[in-house]
């Protein structure tokens, strides 16, 4: 037993091995909250480079679910490491405010009998609350920014700068009003955008029909017949029996070969490479084909509605093809988008028999009055009584759905405003090509988001913008009572009614008596327009409405941050509005995050039980945890996360902690102005210690920050804990700290390296482990006014770039040796030969160049491998023979030693720990 003067140097870790995360993190939110940080923040980063990350805003309805808070720690994440870099990277978190969803809420808590200002009022103040609950969840997770002034769609300047973005729009050149189909949704009683259409499995009928034709003679010319073909058809294949009353057309592929075929039901025209099996479909298997030809050739010929009196012409269309049914398409232009479009090519007028809650018109015959699913049977039947129906079957396949609803959507001709994809503006350009030019023009992480969007803006038709809602951002423009045309001065009109709703909000336009704006002649020819803007114009406009008019933001953006399915939404909504008022993209970088699932990769779902809520996660293990989990978790596929998932992040959590805490206690009494070693003073393996975290902190910081590879940083600080910390440096560093003299040079040479280290490794995590980083850097900062948030990356000792090389060289062999050493004394540890690796003697053989860095370590070289005694031999193979130590133990130092008892001082101990203890202390020059 050691007396209490012969106690080693060790101390107290003032940063405890335990977190207790879930229950201390709140109180650190409250107290930077209260120390405004964030302002604190931009008084300390004005001047610097700007890096702007522009907020995507969440919905403001329902409270934040895991995928949320995945979203808000990726961009938390960001602007932490790019603050740590040297940027000033202010962040400012918006919400979206608009839109159908708060009203269907709105409707449901207060009814739908009420003035529509009062309904608009209703849906103000609810989003309001949404806001205040889910901002709540935001700062719980630790995301740092302007939460005090975020922006809001909703909020009057914005709504102002919104309908501002229209008029630029308008005044390009790519506004204009049209009647076309466009996807809508019954339920909602309006057209959806592109982003608002999800995709799920429906069961339709698939029913093939025939059209007879009006002029045999012409149908046998075409495919080359001298022969009477009477009682000739074209059959159609659709799985939507319900658009039938708008045919209008049958399109066939120019360049298809299809076939005249003698059926008992007539001569029937099919393509040929479906001919087989829809003649199996209809039970005529042995029919002989009478001729070929291609679909340029049926070109113009008539045939008959098969149930109205309708003349259906042939056309050609490059949307046919050969993939299912028969090679013909029955055409709908009120139905269908590539039906509209041929049709146009063709001078055929539109003709939609559905009104707005799907219902057919009156007028139209039999399904008068029906909505478009009931009309289904009935339809059928009316063909069969025709003797047209061939088959009719039912299948299941992917169909559009109304996102909120989960409803399918029909197409359906509506008088809408759309912006123009290929119409040319006033400086003669098309928006998609200006619009792909920007996707050239920006870089993507992960690098596949490129093709994505790419495909989307060629593929995509023009924007519909108009929606017949109560609560949105209005279109504010004037229009022709009889021909719709908009007002002359509408541009100036719309800057007026802007300045308004500036004022006093979207009400001041619906408020708005035209008189106040518009002559007593001009008030007769002319009504404001009811509708109201897509949802996604008014995300997609607030870089105009946002970043160009806040102070402390810039256009365009360095970076948008969004999930996978905002390809679709919010990055080409934006794309296209930055493309269409100032000529680019409003971003430089799109960062695409994918969703989260669990642990089998299925998505989260209430029905299944395996939702994982992020307040859930925060109350039980911390929100570092899921920001550790976040981080750790490659975010450009799925995330998977369940309990045991965040089991197995805690114990990384753990690792990165304890080596935390082992740094700290060993800091304890060392100040690094009064006792830090110069480093060309230090001793040899602190140096390399000082290079590896430098190394550390060069590609952490250099490479995967700004690369946003977020998981290969967790990988390599966790490695660099366990491995070059834990594993080595620490575990030879422990005899050195603890029992060589406490200010002697030894030590204090080992102090200086674990100060540099735990500065650099606490701010490298810092962007990641938010709460654990400003808990550490109170210990090693300026205490709790100060914050890791106001520093910069750590400025390690510079040294030569040859000396670093030899360095590294070394010591990667002194390690490899040590794995070799290590490996031998394994079986005497397990067989109980030896306890401990110091009761070990080695024998250690070594070719070069490891016998030279070996050899330069002398008598240290023990100390590095954690035995008693090494003798070193040089020769072909590096090997090592282990045998027990027959020494006494020292109880102070545990090294199995001969000169335990010859210092009178100390009679217990060696003396090397006499002389550590009251001589002038040890001398270390490598380890």
């Amino acid at each position: 037993m050691m007396s209490n003067n012969q106690q080693v140097n060790l101390y107290e870790s003032p940063f405890p091995m335990r977190g207790n995360l879930a229950k201390r993190e709140p109180a650190w939110v409250a107290q930077w909250q209260q120390q405004q940080r964030y302002h604190k923040l931009r008084e300390k980063a004005a001047g610097r480079p700007k890096f702007i990350l522009h907020d995507g805003p969440p919905y403001a309805n329902g409270d934040i679910h895991i995928g949320h808070a995945v979203n808000k720690i990726l961009k938390d994440i960001i602007i932490r490491s790019k603050t740590l870099a040297g940027f000033d990277a202010p962040y400012v978190p918006g919400w979206d405010c608009h839109g159908l969803p708060i009203e269907v809420m709105v409707e449901k808590l207060h009814g739908k009998d009420m003035p529509d200002a009062k309904f608009r009022e209703l849906c103000r103040e609810y989003a309001a609350e949404q806001i205040a609950r889910q901002k709540k969840d935001f700062i719980r997770l630790g995301v740092i920014g302007d939460w005090d002034k975020p922006y809001l769609t909703m909020d009057y300047r914005t709504e102002a700068d919104t309908v501002r973005t229209l008029g630029e729009i308008y005044k390009a050149g790519y506004l204009y009003r049209g009647e076309k189909p466009v996807q809508y949704c019954l339920n909602c009683a309006s057209s959806l955008a592109e982003a608002e259409v999800e995709y799920k499995d429906k069961v339709s009928h698939a029913i093939d029909v025939m059209y007879p034709a009006q002029d045999s003679a012409a149908l046998a010319k075409a495919f080359g017949l001298n022969q009477d073909i009477s009682a000739a058809f074209v059959v159609i294949w659709t799985t939507t029996p319900w658009t039938l009353p708008a045919s209008q057309a049958v399109s066939a592929g120019a360049d298809i070969v299809y076939q005249l075929i003698d059926t008992p039901k007539g001569k029937l025209v099919l393509a040929k490479d479906l001919a087989e099996a829809a003649l199996a479909r209809y039970g005529f298997a042995e029919s002989p084909v009478l001729a070929e030809t291609t679909g340029a050739k049926l070109e113009n010929l008539l045939f008959s509605h098969p149930f109205l009196k309708r003349d259906i012409p042939v056309l050609n269309g490059e949307h046919v093809t050969t993939d299912a049914g028969t090679g013909l398409v029955h055409t709908a232009p009120a139905h269908g988008l590539e039906d509209y479009f041929v049709c146009l090519k063709y001078g055929i007028t539109l003709h939609n028999p559905v009104d707005a809650q799907g219902r057919y018109f009156p007028s139209v015959e039999r399904v008068g009055g029906l909505s478009v699913w009931e009309a289904n049977p009935v339809i059928i039947d009316w063909l069969a009584e025709n003797q047209v129906l061939l088959s009719n079957a039912k299948i299941e396949h992917s169909y559009a759905h109304c996102w909120r609803h989960k409803t399918p959507l029909i197409y359906r001709a509506t008088p809408q405003w759309f912006i123009g994809m290929d119409k040319a503006g006033v400086a003669g350009k098309t928006l998609r090509n200006t619009a792909l030019k920007a996707v050239d023009d920006t870089e993507f992480f992960p690098a596949w988001g490129r093709a994505r969007l790419q495909a989307m803006i060629e593929d995509r038709p023009d924007w519909v913008v108009s929606r017949q809602r109560y609560w949105g951002t209005p279109m504010t423009f004037f229009a022709h009572k009889e021909t719709g045309e908009l007002h002359p001065d509408s541009a100036d009109l719309l800057e007026k009614v802007a300045q308004k709703i500036e004022q006093k909000g979207i009400n001041a336009w619906f408020e708005l008596d035209k008189a106040e704006l518009l002559s007593p002649e001009d008030c007769e020819q002319y009504d404001k327009l009811p509708d109201t803007m897509d949802v996604w114009f008014d995300s997609g406009s607030t870089h105009f409405s946002v970043l160009k008019q806040r102070e402390e933001l810039a256009w365009p953006a360095d970076l948008y941050l969004e999930g996978s399915d905002q390809h679709r939404g919010w990055f080409q909504s934006s794309m296209l509005t930055g493309c269409a008022t100032l000529g680019r993209a409003p971003y430089k970088q799109l960062l695409t995050h994918g969703f989260v699932v669990d642990q089998n990769g299925r998505k989260m779902s209430k029905s299944i039980g395996n939702v994982v809520a992020p307040q859930e996660v925060y109350n039980e293990f911390g929100a570092d945890i899921l920001r550790l989990w976040t981080a750790a978790t490659d975010y450009s596929g799925e995330l998977a996360i369940s309990k045991e998932i965040l089991k197995r992040v805690t114990e990384s959590y753990r690792r990165i902690r304890n080596t935390l805490s082992f740094l700290f206690a060993n800091l304890t009494d060392f100040s690094p102005i009064e006792h830090a070693v110069p480093q060309a003073d230090m001793v040899e393996m602190d140096r390399y210690a000082l290079v590896l975290a430098r190394k550390l902190q060069e590609k952490v910081a250099g490479e995967h920050y700004p690369r946003y590879a977020f998981h290969l940083a967790v990988k390599d600080i966790v490695h660099f804990c366990s491995e070059d910390l834990g594993a080595f440096y620490l575990d030879v560093l422990k005899d050195r700290l603890y029992t060589t003299k406490a200010d002697g040079h030894a030590r204090r040479s080992a102090q200086t390296a674990l100060y540099h280290i735990t500065r650099s490794l606490v701010l490298l995590l810092s962007p990641i482990l938010c709460f654990t980083a400003e808990e550490a850097w109170e210990l090693i900062g300026g205490g709790e006014e100060d914050s890791v948030l106001y520093h910069t990356l750590h400025d390690f000792p510079s040294m030569p770039a040859a000396s670093e090389m030899e360095l590294l060289n070394k010591w990667t062999a002194v390690r490899e040796a040590r794995a070799v050493v290590n490996a031998a004394i394994e079986p005497l540890r397990a067989d109980k030969t030896i306890g401990s690796s110091l009761q070990a003697e080695v024998v250690l053989t070594a070719p070069e160049p490891y016998f030279a860095a070996l050899e330069a370590l002398g008598e240290e070289l023990r100390f590095v491998l954690l035995v008693s005694q090494v003798s070193l031999q040089e020769g072909s193979e590096l090997t090592a023979q282990v045998s027990p130590s027959h020494a006494e133990k020292c109880p102070r130092c545990w090294h199995y030693v001969a000169d335990i008892g010859q210092n009178a001082d100390y009679p217990e101990l060696c003396g090397r720990c006499a002389d550590n203890l009251g001589g002038q202390g040890e001398q270390r020059d490598y380890a």
